[in-house]
């Protein structure tokens, strides 16, 4: 005999039996689709071509750069969506070249870019971030030259680059220390190799710390340092800053977005790991001195940012201090106006 009630309840569970799988086809086709959809989207952002901007040095590579290479080596630039093709400039600064829009970003200095922004056809770039907070910059002499202080200048030979802003370096130190600055005899050997020119004829010579003081250190070479700000703060300027072209600043302001963020992480780095850094220094340019580049990286850790709130930030009043200190030494036609020479608006916090 048939139980109705047991065949009803079996009719009932096969029934929801059906539907749970029918739902599961359905929810299975629905996510597959999804699945597709999402992987498709991936692929095709992954797929698209990364926005290539050129970037020039001033100089062959060394520390100053190290952010750039670690943001280069580390695809911060590429996670950014940029490919970034860094050279070197044969000329010493990268201004020119930023200026007339064959390259998009350059490392210059703060009196490259005060020149260029009061001369009587301004040129079209802007400061958009320092890569040291303060100069680091200033005299350096071997120890048995007895240069102690910018009142021993007198009677000696300076060897240098033959520029007028380094003679006017030299004159504000010696007047601020009581000596006459025409007591100074101006050799102009390039400065390329401080030490050679040291041995040959030059008594004195303007150098970076982070680099030739360093290796002054590496050489076991004694040497006196007289660091520009510590006689004149008004001396204590952006060098070197990274530049871009106004043209880019209006047309494109998200790539120098772009390429700001990747190349901050790439010196917050360097800051926090100095030895990994020189590795990717040593990367790009394998011919450097090891030892150079990791000592150099170790010294720069605490230049990079120093006393300021982040990496790269700018204050208007040393543009405005150091402007005006050149135009009062003749280095420049007309006041600076700040503005006009920098911005940290790409610069993210």
């Amino acid at each position: 005999m048939i139980n109705k009630k047991a065949s009803f309840k079996n009719s009932i569970r096969i029934a929801n039996v059906s539907r749970l799988l029918s739902l599961l086809i359905i929810l299975t086709i629905a996510f597959s689709l999804t699945a597709c959809d999402v992987k498709d989207n991936f692929v095709q952002a992954t797929q698209q071509p990364l926005r290539k901007v050129k970037l020039l040095l001033d100089y062959i590579p060394n520390t100053n750069h190290t952010g750039f290479f670690v943001a280069l080596y580390k695809n911060y630039y590429t996670a950014e969506g940029l490919d970034v093709e860094i050279t070197q400039s044969a000329e010493g600064d990268s201004l020119e070249s930023v200026a007339s829009g064959q390259m998009d970003f350059g490392v210059s200095f703060q009196e490259s870019v005060t020149a260029a922004k009061t001369a009587s056809a301004p040129r079209p770039v802007k400061a958009i971030a320092a890569i040291l907070q303060h100069n680091t910059s200033g005299f350096a002499s071997p120890t048995s030259k007895n240069i102690k202080r910018p009142a021993d200048f007198v009677g000696k030979i300076y060897g240098g680059w033959g520029t007028n802003i380094e003679k006017e370096f030299i004159k504000t130190l010696m007047k601020k220390d009581g000596a006459d600055p025409e007591k100074v005899t101006y050799l102009s050997n390039n400065a390329t190799d401080i030490f050679a020119a040291f041995e040959k004829d030059a008594d004195f010579s303007w150098i970076y710390y982070g680099w030739d003081g360093v290796q002054a250190q590496l050489r076991n070479y004694p040497i006196n340092f007289i660091k520009l700000q510590d006689i004149d703060s008004r001396l204590d300027f952006y060098t070197p800053l990274i530049i871009t072209n106004e043209n880019l600043i209006n047309t494109d302001p998200d790539v120098i977005k772009r390429f700001m963020r990747a190349t901050a992480k790439g010196y917050t780095d360097c800051v926090n790991n100095p030895a990994d850094a020189a590795s990717y220094l040593m990367k790009k340019a394998p011919d450097t001195n090891a030892d150079l580049a990791k000592a150099s990286q170790e010294y720069l850790k605490n230049e990079y940012i120093s006393d300021a709130s982040q990496w790269g930030v700018m204050n208007v009043e040393r543009w405005q201090t150091f402007g005006k200190w050149m135009f009062e030494n003749g280095l420049i036609e007309k006041e600076l106006v700040a503005k006009d020479a920098f911005t940290n608006d790409f610069l993210t916090k």
